[in-house]
């Protein structure tokens, strides 16, 4: 009889310097979460994701229901839109709480494949240099 392993599609952030790197990347903004994304330059390495909800979202409960909200959107579905060598970080905000699943994912889908536009550089204004 053989034991089937399960592989996990996506890694696990686990130590606070792991989430101080990422926190250093991009940020990606959104209505139900901000999504902290940094490429770790190894595209072999499968990604790692981490969630992050701060006490100001409510009390322990609240925050774990957040948190395993997220943690099953990602299993689910967006675990799949990330890419290899990336490490990204979930910040909750506190209407994950009252959103829909479906909403949920699709949000986590779309912050994960969308990359956030690059600020244009203006011209500096003639004689203020």
């Amino acid at each position: 009889m053989t034991k089937k392993v399960r592989q996990s599609a996506v890694g696990r952030l686990k130590s606070r310097p792991q989430f101080l790197f990422v926190r250093e990347g991009e940020k990606r903004k959104g209505p139900l979460f901000l999504l902290e994304v940094r490429d770790r330059q190894m595209p072999d390495e499968p990604p790692r994701v981490g969630f992050t909800v701060t006490k100001k979202h409510g009390n322990a409960v609240e925050r774990n229901r957040m948190r395993r909200r997220l943690k099953e959107a990602v299993r689910l579905s967006a675990g799949f839109a990330m890419e290899p060598g990336h490490d990204y970080v979930v910040v909750a905000r506190r209407d994950v709480l009252g959103a829909s699943f479906e909403t949920l994912q699709a949000g986590l889908k779309d912050r994960i494949a969308t990359r956030q536009k690059q600020k244009q550089q203006r011209p500096a204004a003639p004689g203020k240099e």
